[in-house]
Protein backbone atom coordinates (compact mmCIF):
# COMPACT_ATOMS: atom_id res chain seq x y z
CA UNK A 1 0.00 0.00 0.00
CA UNK A 2 1.21 3.33 -1.16
CA UNK A 3 1.17 6.35 1.73
CA UNK A 4 0.27 9.42 0.13
CA UNK A 5 0.88 12.76 2.76
CA UNK A 6 -0.85 15.98 2.37
CA UNK A 7 0.29 18.68 5.07
CA UNK A 8 -1.50 21.80 3.11
CA UNK A 9 -4.49 20.02 1.89
CA UNK A 10 -7.60 22.68 -0.45
CA UNK A 11 -11.23 22.57 -0.34
CA UNK A 12 -12.04 23.88 -3.85
CA UNK A 13 -14.73 26.24 -5.14
CA UNK A 14 -15.47 26.26 -8.48
CA UNK A 15 -17.48 28.64 -9.95
CA UNK A 16 -18.14 28.37 -13.90
CA UNK A 17 -19.64 31.44 -15.90
CA UNK A 18 -20.24 31.72 -19.62
CA UNK A 19 -18.68 34.94 -19.95
CA UNK A 20 -16.97 37.20 -17.05
CA UNK A 21 -17.18 40.80 -17.03
CA UNK A 22 -14.47 42.50 -15.18
CA UNK A 23 -14.81 44.83 -13.79
CA UNK A 24 -18.61 44.42 -12.98
CA UNK A 25 -21.07 41.55 -11.35
CA UNK A 26 -20.95 38.43 -12.31
CA UNK A 27 -23.40 35.71 -11.15
CA UNK A 28 -22.11 31.87 -11.80
CA UNK A 29 -24.15 29.78 -13.31
CA UNK A 30 -22.68 26.01 -11.84
CA UNK A 31 -20.82 26.01 -8.14
CA UNK A 32 -19.38 22.50 -7.53
CA UNK A 33 -16.77 21.58 -4.42
CA UNK A 34 -13.49 19.16 -5.21
CA UNK A 35 -11.12 18.17 -2.29
CA UNK A 36 -7.60 19.25 -3.08
CA UNK A 37 -3.85 19.46 -2.13
CA UNK A 38 -0.99 17.62 -3.93
CA UNK A 39 -1.05 14.18 -2.48
CA UNK A 40 -4.77 14.05 -2.36
CA UNK A 41 -4.40 14.43 -6.48
CA UNK A 42 -1.82 11.88 -6.57
CA UNK A 43 -4.13 9.18 -4.27
CA UNK A 44 -7.08 10.30 -6.98
CA UNK A 45 -4.49 8.76 -9.90
CA UNK A 46 -3.64 6.17 -8.04
CA UNK A 47 -6.83 4.86 -7.66
CA UNK A 48 -7.55 4.96 -11.24
CA UNK A 49 -4.15 3.11 -11.88
CA UNK A 50 -5.19 0.57 -9.93
CA UNK A 51 -2.77 1.20 -6.92
CA UNK A 52 -4.19 0.67 -3.28
CA UNK A 53 -3.32 3.84 -1.73
CA UNK A 54 -4.28 5.59 1.56
CA UNK A 55 -4.60 9.63 2.07
CA UNK A 56 -2.77 11.27 5.47
CA UNK A 57 -3.71 14.70 5.83
CA UNK A 58 -5.31 17.42 8.20
CA UNK A 59 -9.34 18.34 8.00
CA UNK A 60 -10.48 20.70 10.26
CA UNK A 61 -13.74 23.31 10.36
CA UNK A 62 -16.31 23.57 8.86
CA UNK A 63 -14.36 23.37 5.03
CA UNK A 64 -13.18 19.99 6.29
CA UNK A 65 -16.36 18.05 7.24
CA UNK A 66 -17.05 19.14 3.20
CA UNK A 67 -13.61 17.93 2.48
CA UNK A 68 -14.43 14.76 3.80
CA UNK A 69 -17.41 13.84 2.33
CA UNK A 70 -15.80 14.81 -1.29
CA UNK A 71 -13.37 12.11 -0.02
CA UNK A 72 -15.57 9.43 0.63
CA UNK A 73 -17.82 10.28 -2.77
CA UNK A 74 -14.34 9.41 -4.46
CA UNK A 75 -14.18 6.40 -2.43
CA UNK A 76 -10.24 8.32 -1.25
CA UNK A 77 -9.31 6.10 1.22
CA UNK A 78 -7.62 8.77 3.89
CA UNK A 79 -6.55 8.92 7.51
CA UNK A 80 -7.38 12.00 9.10
CA UNK A 81 -5.97 14.41 12.17
CA UNK A 82 -8.25 16.43 13.28
CA UNK A 83 -7.76 20.48 13.03
CA UNK A 84 -9.15 23.35 15.17
CA UNK A 85 -8.43 25.70 12.15
CA UNK A 86 -10.54 25.42 9.26
CA UNK A 87 -9.34 24.00 6.18
CA UNK A 88 -7.69 26.47 3.65
CA UNK A 89 -10.04 26.92 0.51
CA UNK A 90 -9.47 28.10 -2.95
CA UNK A 91 -12.30 30.03 -5.29
CA UNK A 92 -11.45 29.17 -8.68
CA UNK A 93 -13.57 31.12 -11.93
CA UNK A 94 -14.15 29.64 -14.97
CA UNK A 95 -15.07 31.41 -17.85
CA UNK A 96 -16.33 29.14 -20.37
CA UNK A 97 -16.50 31.54 -23.56
CA UNK A 98 -13.05 32.53 -23.27
CA UNK A 99 -11.39 29.23 -21.75
CA UNK A 100 -9.89 31.65 -19.06
CA UNK A 101 -9.70 30.20 -15.19
CA UNK A 102 -8.47 32.13 -12.18
CA UNK A 103 -7.08 30.80 -8.87
CA UNK A 104 -7.50 32.79 -5.81
CA UNK A 105 -6.15 30.76 -2.54
CA UNK A 106 -7.01 31.54 1.08
CA UNK A 107 -4.28 31.91 3.73
CA UNK A 108 -2.36 28.62 5.09
CA UNK A 109 -4.40 27.04 8.26
CA UNK A 110 -2.98 27.39 11.22
CA UNK A 111 -1.41 23.60 12.96
CA UNK A 112 -1.27 23.59 16.69
CA UNK A 113 1.92 21.64 18.05
CA UNK A 114 -0.44 19.03 19.27
CA UNK A 115 -1.86 18.45 15.83
CA UNK A 116 1.71 17.86 14.80
CA UNK A 117 2.54 15.29 17.61
CA UNK A 118 -0.76 13.70 16.51
CA UNK A 119 0.03 13.20 13.26
CA UNK A 120 3.74 12.35 13.66
CA UNK A 121 2.50 9.29 15.80
CA UNK A 122 -0.12 8.41 12.92
CA UNK A 123 2.53 8.83 10.44
CA UNK A 124 4.83 6.56 12.21
CA UNK A 125 2.38 4.17 12.38
CA UNK A 126 1.31 4.43 8.80
CA UNK A 127 4.49 4.20 7.16
CA UNK A 128 5.71 0.69 9.01
CA UNK A 129 2.66 -0.94 7.18
CA UNK A 130 3.19 1.06 3.86
CA UNK A 131 5.05 -0.01 0.51
CA UNK A 132 6.60 3.43 -0.50
CA UNK A 133 5.80 7.10 0.78
CA UNK A 134 5.00 9.78 -1.33
CA UNK A 135 5.34 13.24 0.66
CA UNK A 136 3.69 16.08 -2.02
CA UNK A 137 3.07 19.72 -1.51
CA UNK A 138 4.12 22.87 0.49
CA UNK A 139 4.17 22.80 4.27
CA UNK A 140 1.94 25.49 6.17
CA UNK A 141 4.60 25.90 8.94
CA UNK A 142 8.15 26.09 9.71
CA UNK A 143 7.07 23.32 12.15
CA UNK A 144 5.23 21.17 9.73
CA UNK A 145 8.67 21.30 7.64
CA UNK A 146 9.99 19.89 10.97
CA UNK A 147 7.60 16.73 10.62
CA UNK A 148 8.07 16.59 6.81
CA UNK A 149 11.88 15.71 7.85
CA UNK A 150 10.81 13.11 10.19
CA UNK A 151 9.15 11.83 8.30
CA UNK A 152 11.68 11.35 5.70
CA UNK A 153 13.84 9.79 8.19
CA UNK A 154 11.17 7.23 9.67
CA UNK A 155 10.57 6.12 6.16
CA UNK A 156 14.37 5.60 5.67
CA UNK A 157 14.93 3.46 8.71
CA UNK A 158 11.82 1.37 7.80
CA UNK A 159 13.62 1.07 4.10
CA UNK A 160 10.53 2.08 2.51
CA UNK A 161 11.30 4.16 -0.65
CA UNK A 162 10.00 7.64 -0.52
CA UNK A 163 9.08 10.03 -3.85
CA UNK A 164 9.32 13.63 -2.47
CA UNK A 165 7.06 16.55 -4.88
CA UNK A 166 7.37 19.56 -2.47
CA UNK A 167 8.71 22.88 -2.44
CA UNK A 168 9.32 26.25 -0.58
CA UNK A 169 12.41 26.82 1.08
CA UNK A 170 12.63 23.54 2.99
CA UNK A 171 13.31 21.38 0.17
CA UNK A 172 16.92 21.63 0.41
CA UNK A 173 17.01 19.86 3.52
CA UNK A 174 14.47 17.29 2.23
CA UNK A 175 17.13 16.61 -0.53
CA UNK A 176 20.00 15.45 2.39
CA UNK A 177 17.73 13.22 3.61
CA UNK A 178 18.17 11.37 0.36
CA UNK A 179 14.90 10.13 -1.32
CA UNK A 180 14.68 7.69 -3.90
CA UNK A 181 12.93 9.79 -6.04
CA UNK A 182 11.96 13.74 -6.14
CA UNK A 183 9.83 15.28 -8.83
CA UNK A 184 10.11 19.57 -9.25
CA UNK A 185 9.31 21.59 -12.26
CA UNK A 186 12.27 23.91 -12.91
CA UNK A 187 10.24 26.83 -11.78
CA UNK A 188 9.86 25.51 -8.25
CA UNK A 189 14.09 24.41 -7.85
CA UNK A 190 14.50 27.79 -9.17
CA UNK A 191 12.47 29.63 -6.60
CA UNK A 192 13.15 27.19 -3.75
CA UNK A 193 16.76 26.74 -4.19
CA UNK A 194 17.91 30.38 -5.16
CA UNK A 195 19.30 28.57 -8.65
CA UNK A 196 19.08 29.75 -11.85
CA UNK A 197 18.20 26.58 -14.11
CA UNK A 198 17.66 27.37 -17.67
CA UNK A 199 19.86 25.75 -20.28
CA UNK A 200 20.48 22.01 -20.58
CA UNK A 201 23.77 22.27 -19.48
CA UNK A 202 22.74 23.58 -15.72
CA UNK A 203 19.75 21.46 -16.01
CA UNK A 204 22.08 18.23 -16.42
CA UNK A 205 24.43 19.96 -13.54
CA UNK A 206 21.42 19.87 -11.40
CA UNK A 207 20.32 16.14 -11.93
CA UNK A 208 24.13 15.27 -11.01
CA UNK A 209 24.17 17.29 -7.95
CA UNK A 210 20.93 15.56 -6.95
CA UNK A 211 22.81 12.29 -7.14
CA UNK A 212 25.10 13.16 -5.27
CA UNK A 213 22.38 14.13 -2.40
CA UNK A 214 21.81 10.07 -2.93
CA UNK A 215 18.29 10.70 -4.80
CA UNK A 216 18.57 7.75 -7.48
CA UNK A 217 15.24 9.01 -9.62
CA UNK A 218 15.08 12.69 -10.49
CA UNK A 219 12.32 14.43 -12.50
CA UNK A 220 12.76 18.12 -13.37
CA UNK A 221 9.77 18.82 -15.44
CA UNK A 222 8.77 22.06 -17.47
CA UNK A 223 4.91 22.47 -18.25
CA UNK A 224 4.26 20.86 -21.51
CA UNK A 225 7.99 21.79 -22.97
CA UNK A 226 10.64 19.04 -23.14
CA UNK A 227 12.37 18.43 -20.05
CA UNK A 228 15.14 16.06 -18.53
CA UNK A 229 14.95 12.84 -16.00
CA UNK A 230 18.33 10.81 -14.80
CA UNK A 231 18.34 7.29 -13.11
CA UNK A 232 21.17 7.25 -11.09
CA UNK A 233 24.05 9.01 -13.28
CA UNK A 234 22.32 8.03 -16.41
CA UNK A 235 20.11 11.02 -17.77
CA UNK A 236 16.89 11.39 -20.35
CA UNK A 237 15.65 14.13 -22.44
CA UNK A 238 11.96 14.03 -22.80
CA UNK A 239 9.70 15.50 -25.25
CA UNK A 240 5.91 15.30 -23.87
CA UNK A 241 3.05 14.74 -26.92
CA UNK A 242 1.39 17.99 -27.95
CA UNK A 243 -2.36 18.66 -26.41
CA UNK A 244 -4.86 21.20 -26.17
CA UNK A 245 -4.34 22.59 -22.66
CA UNK A 246 -7.56 23.37 -21.13
CA UNK A 247 -6.15 23.49 -17.18
CA UNK A 248 -2.83 22.03 -16.22
CA UNK A 249 -3.46 22.35 -12.39
CA UNK A 250 -2.91 18.58 -11.11
CA UNK A 251 -0.38 17.84 -13.68
CA UNK A 252 2.55 17.58 -11.91
CA UNK A 253 0.42 15.00 -9.54
CA UNK A 254 -0.32 12.83 -12.36
CA UNK A 255 3.01 12.60 -13.19
CA UNK A 256 3.79 11.56 -9.61
CA UNK A 257 1.24 9.07 -9.55
CA UNK A 258 2.83 7.86 -13.01
CA UNK A 259 6.29 7.04 -10.96
CA UNK A 260 4.66 5.51 -8.29
CA UNK A 261 2.73 3.14 -10.20
CA UNK A 262 5.90 2.30 -12.12
CA UNK A 263 7.39 1.88 -8.79
CA UNK A 264 4.96 -0.60 -7.57
CA UNK A 265 4.50 -2.87 -10.64
CA UNK A 266 8.51 -2.79 -11.31
CA UNK A 267 8.32 -1.52 -14.83
CA UNK A 268 11.21 -0.62 -16.55
CA UNK A 269 12.45 3.17 -16.00
CA UNK A 270 11.57 4.27 -19.70
CA UNK A 271 8.17 2.80 -19.58
CA UNK A 272 7.61 4.78 -16.13
CA UNK A 273 8.99 7.39 -17.51
CA UNK A 274 6.59 7.27 -20.85
CA UNK A 275 3.42 6.09 -18.74
CA UNK A 276 4.19 9.56 -16.03
CA UNK A 277 4.51 12.08 -19.23
CA UNK A 278 1.14 10.63 -20.22
CA UNK A 279 -0.65 11.01 -17.41
CA UNK A 280 0.94 14.70 -16.82
CA UNK A 281 -0.16 15.88 -20.79
CA UNK A 282 -3.87 14.12 -20.83
CA UNK A 283 -4.53 16.11 -17.20
CA UNK A 284 -4.22 19.40 -18.98
CA UNK A 285 -7.10 18.47 -21.05
CA UNK A 286 -9.66 18.97 -18.69
CA UNK A 287 -10.73 20.37 -15.65
CA UNK A 288 -10.18 17.65 -13.05
CA UNK A 289 -7.44 17.44 -11.31
CA UNK A 290 -5.69 14.05 -11.35
CA UNK A 291 -8.51 12.09 -12.68
CA UNK A 292 -7.17 10.16 -15.97
CA UNK A 293 -7.92 6.91 -16.65
CA UNK A 294 -5.70 4.27 -17.44
CA UNK A 295 -6.81 2.88 -20.36
CA UNK A 296 -6.06 7.31 -22.11
CA UNK A 297 -2.68 6.94 -20.55
CA UNK A 298 -1.97 3.26 -22.40
CA UNK A 299 -3.10 5.06 -25.81
CA UNK A 300 -0.85 8.08 -25.63
CA UNK A 301 2.45 6.61 -24.08
CA UNK A 302 3.67 5.91 -27.82
CA UNK A 303 3.49 9.68 -28.38
CA UNK A 304 6.13 10.12 -25.59
CA UNK A 305 10.07 10.79 -27.36
CA UNK A 306 12.98 9.55 -24.85
CA UNK A 307 16.43 9.83 -25.45
CA UNK A 308 19.35 9.08 -23.92
CA UNK A 309 21.92 12.64 -23.07
CA UNK A 310 25.69 11.89 -22.42
CA UNK A 311 26.29 8.69 -20.74
CA UNK A 312 24.29 5.50 -22.67
CA UNK A 313 23.50 2.15 -20.10
CA UNK A 314 25.30 -0.51 -21.41
CA UNK A 315 22.68 -2.86 -22.83
CA UNK A 316 23.45 -7.08 -21.87
CA UNK A 317 21.35 -9.33 -24.39
CA UNK A 318 20.80 -12.17 -21.99
CA UNK A 319 18.25 -14.07 -24.28
CA UNK A 320 18.93 -17.96 -24.08
CA UNK A 321 21.04 -18.79 -27.53
CA UNK A 322 19.54 -22.11 -28.81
Amino acid sequence: MVLTVTFNPLLEQRLYFKNVVFPGENRSDKEEFKSGGKGINVSRQLNHLGIKNLALTFIGGSNGKIFRSLLEEENIDFTPVSAKANLRTSTIVIDESNRYISSFFSPDSEIQQKELDEFKSKLEKTIKNSSLVVFSGSVPTTDAAAVLYEGIEMANREDKPVVLDTYGKHLVECLKLSPLAVHNTIDEINHSLHKSINDEKEILDFLDELYNYGVKLAFLTNGDKTFYSSKYDFKYKITPPKVDTIDATGSGDAFTAGIIHGLERSLVYEEMLANATALGALNALNLDAANVVKEDMENLVDKVKIEPVGKKMKLIDDSPNY
